[in-house]
Order: structure tokens, then sequence, then C-alpha cells
């Protein structure tokens, strides 16, 4: 009862009404052109719970509520499987939001095994963008960050600023979360000169 009901309030009241026809298989009698029109409405529809769930986790996750992000996270990770198949680089997003959900609410060896999961999807596809590098190597230095292995976090997030600031540039966006970052582990580690550079660099 507590997991459907962590559910209803996390996910399943926004998509209660869009599952529906995802669940209703496609009559038998029906033409090739027809088969095709209703399976490409099906992929659209997943789609669309996808972006509803990735996007109402992310939500719940900035808010600081963790647990209710993860209900939303697995059905982005479940709806994204079945659109994309398991070893899509489509998933790593998923993934990382939920490896930071299950650390924000202090199972880190599940967030752990989401981490490598998504790693794993990484190193297989050769042609993964920077935008899901980038992603990866910061999510991986705040996992590092949290364990208190302050080295592999720096290490990791010095690989997210380069991979930001080669394609972005120095001075962009994208690469200031990375110094903000990387600032705080440098400040719990009381090299606050280096710290305060950073962030004036953010």
């Amino acid at each position: 009862v507590d997991h459907q009901r962590a559910d209803w309030v996390s996910i399943h009241e926004r998509i209660c009404q869009l599952l529906i026809p995802i669940r209703t298989s496609l009559p038998c009698l029906l033409s090739e052109k027809e088969r095709k029109h209703g399976m490409e409405q099906l992929v659209k529809r997943q789609k669309y719970i996808i972006d509803v769930a990735y996007s109402t986790a992310q939500e719940f996750v900035l808010d600081g509520k963790h647990k209710e992000a993860i209900p939303a996270a697995l059905h982005a990770l479940r709806f994204s499987t079945e659109v994309y198949g398991s070893n899509s680089v489509q998933l790593v997003p998923a993934y990382l939001l939920l490896a930071e959900a299950s650390a924000g609410v202090g199972h880190l060896p599940q967030a752990s095994k989401y981490l490598s999961q998504a790693q794993w999807i990484v190193l297989r596809t050769p042609d993964c963008s920077v935008a899901v590098q980038c992603k990866l190597h910061r999510s991986l230095g705040l996992f590092c960050a949290a364990e208190g292995d302050f080295e592999q976090a720096l290490y990791h997030l010095a690989n997210d600023i380069y991979l930001a600031s080669s394609t972005f540039g120095l001075k962009s966006i994208e690469a200031s979360g990375g110094y903000f970052h990387m600032a705080n582990v440098f400040f719990r580690q009381n090299k606050m000169d280096i710290a305060n550079s950073l962030y004036a660099e953010v």
C-alpha cells in the first residue's frame, strides 16, 4: 500500500489516463497500414510519458524530494527501455536521475548500480553526445563526493569541465556547474583559496 501511495503521489496520477491506450492491445483484424499507424501512435504516447515522468522526477529532485522522485524516474526508465531498447544511450538520463534520487535518500549502493549501468552504456556508445558524457561525469563526481572520495570526485568533475569547455567554451554556462561542484569539494577539503577562486569563476 505504501509503495502504491508513493507511486500515485509521484507520477501515476499524472500519467494514469495516458496508460490506458498503451495497455490496450491493437485489434487483430487491422490492415498493415492501420497496424503501422497504431504502432506509431503507441511510440508517440510512450515518448510523451517518458518526458512527463522524467520532468516530474527532475522537479522532485530539484525540490529535495528524492523519495518522491524515484517512482517517476523508474517510469521514465521503463518506458525508455520499451521504446529504445535496454542498451540505448537514451536510458542514461533516467539512470543518472535514479542515481541522484537514490543517493539523496541515502541508498548509495543502489545509486552506484544505476551509475554503473549509465557508465556501461556510455562506454559502449562511441558516438555518445558530449552533453550526456558531461552529465555522467558530473553525476559520478557528485556520487564520489557523497562517499567522501574527494580525489575521485575531482577527477570526474575535471572531466565534466574539460568536456563542457571544449564543446561549449571556457566561459559557458554548461561548464559553470562543474566549477561549482568542484569548488564545493575543495571547500569540504578546507582548501579555501582554491574553492573561492572557483566560486569566483562561477
